[in-house]
């Protein structure tokens, strides 16, 4: 399998991609480890991850340039990214101990009940290239911490990071067979749905999760899936500055890309600050240094991947037949690499590609609305469900829309961002199951009812 440079068409490298035998081999290998690691107390299990964390943090700026040469994100995010990662493993395994530990519910007259958290066993982690990082420690730390073996499967986009990751673990102290990384395309990922794992935990796009799903079904197994999104804002005409929240909105439009599931991919205006509102929009994405990600200062590097670029431009093509304005970009920029210049379309409407399909890219629909009913009624208008924003100086007036619409997440004056603390899910097409916070360490074990009772 060829590793290509994003940024420069160039081979950075070639690697073998597992077979069904290899595969096969090492989740022999997981069965086997798996018992021996879940009797390792909590204690130890947790000081192993936060070793994990620290050399992270010690090799953050190689990590960095491997993970900027392969999937082409301008290299101050690359290294952004694995602090936000050392961060939510911070959190996770300051928590493990309250979370995973057993929990005596009763005791009376020589009776107690009891909740022990057992793990699930041998952990299938299919992840995602856009943010391997962040995704990724989302499930295979606290599967980890819970006691279970873990197959992770890297986004072919992002191999090299997914051999980096387990390198550094069994630096960290995890045992050899007790995480294992199968390498390879949608093959690789296809003949993981064949073997018999105790749980699958998926990110990526809904057509694939759709598919892993009803595959998993009838082993019966937990099988989480986090999707993509639609990701809609509100900016309400009471916001105080413009100028900031245009410049906030666009980061939370075009960082990384614009190729995060949370990215902001839609935005309804109140027309008493449309005007100034998209005015200020532009400036701030006219400001942004487009170039290779390795150099200073660079905000929008190249694309992932190349057949992104053709979804892009279909849906610029298909907005202004329908009479959308293009304000900035439109077009692949005429260099080697992957680039798509910034672009912003207005007069848009729901009858275009850009305000309903996924675009996952840099690219974005403003849409003027006459109240704060007739945005709640574009928001809601998706088959999606990850996140909401809304920037108002009225946070009552924010958390009235906010609850109107089903997502997972709700932002207010803020978008983009993601907390351990808080749990991350989606509903609708944006998937089911939930990582991060105290219920994402639990999603990773059974709970077994103990009634003892003195004879």
């Amino acid at each position: 399998m060829k590793i290509i440079n994003p940024a420069t068409e160039e081979l950075i490298t070639e690697v073998q991609e597992d077979s069904y035998d290899s595969v096969d081999e090492k989740f022999r290998l997981l069965q086997a480890a798996q018992p021996a690691w879940q009797e390792v107390a909590l204690e130890k299990r947790i000081e192993v991850l936060k070793r994990f964390a620290l050399l992270l943090d010690q090799h953050n700026e190689q990590l960095a340039v491997v993970l900027t040469s392969e999937v082409g994100k301008p290299l101050q995010q690359s290294r952004n990214e694995i602090a936000g990662a050392r961060k939510r493993i911070q959190w996770l395994t300051a928590h493990a101990l309250k979370y995973l530990s057993d929990e005596v519910m009763y005791t009376e007259n020589g009776l107690e009940e009891k909740i022990a958290y057992e793990p699930l066993g041998i952990i299938c982690n299919i992840s995602a290239w856009n943010y391997p990082y962040l995704v990724g420690v989302n499930v295979f730390v606290p599967a980890l911490l819970a006691g279970n073996a873990v197959m992770y499967k890297p986004s072919e986009y992002a191999t090299l990071t997914g051999i980096e990751i387990e390198k550094l673990l069994k630096e960290a102290g995890v045992p050899a067979d007790v995480f294992h990384v199968a390498l390879g395309a949608k093959e690789t990922g296809a003949l993981l749905l064949e073997l018999p794992f105790d749980g699958y935990f998926f990110t990526g796009s809904y057509k694939t999760g759709q598919y892993i799903y009803e595959r998993v079904a009838p082993k019966m197994v937990p099988c989480q899936c986090e999707l993509g999104g639609k990701d809609p804002l509100y900016v309400a005409d009471d916001v105080a500055d413009i100028k900031a929240v245009a410049a906030s909105t666009a980061d939370g439009a075009f960082y990384n890309n614009g190729q995060s599931c949370c990215a902001v991919e839609r935005i309804y205006v109140h027309e008493n600050v449309y005007d100034q509102y998209v005015d200020e929009f532009i400036k701030e994405v006219r400001s942004w240094k487009i170039g290779l990600p390795k150099e200073g200062g660079v905000y929008i590097g190249p694309l992932t991947r190349k057949d992104q670029l053709n979804v892009l431009m279909e849906q610029v093509k298909d907005a202004l037949q329908k009479d959308a304005a293009l304000l900035t970009g439109g077009k692949p920029i005429e260099r080697k690499g992957y680039y798509f210049e910034p672009t912003v379309l207005t007069n848009v409407n729901h009858d275009m590609k850009v305000m309903k399909e996924e675009s996952f890219g840099p690219i974005i629909g403003i849409m003027k609305v006459h109240s704060d009913d007739e945005a709640v009624e574009l928001m809601k208008d998706t088959e999606y469900g990850l996140t909401a924003s809304v920037y108002s100086s009225d946070k009552a007036r924010a958390e009235k829309v906010l609850k109107q619409i089903n997502a997972g997440t709700g932002y207010w004056n803020c978008c983009d961002r993601v907390s351990a603390a808080l749990p991350w899910s989606g509903r609708k097409h944006s998937g089911f199951g939930t990582t991060l916070s105290h219920a994402g360490l639990q999603a990773f074990v059974k709970p077994k009812a103990y009634h003892l009772k003195t004879s």
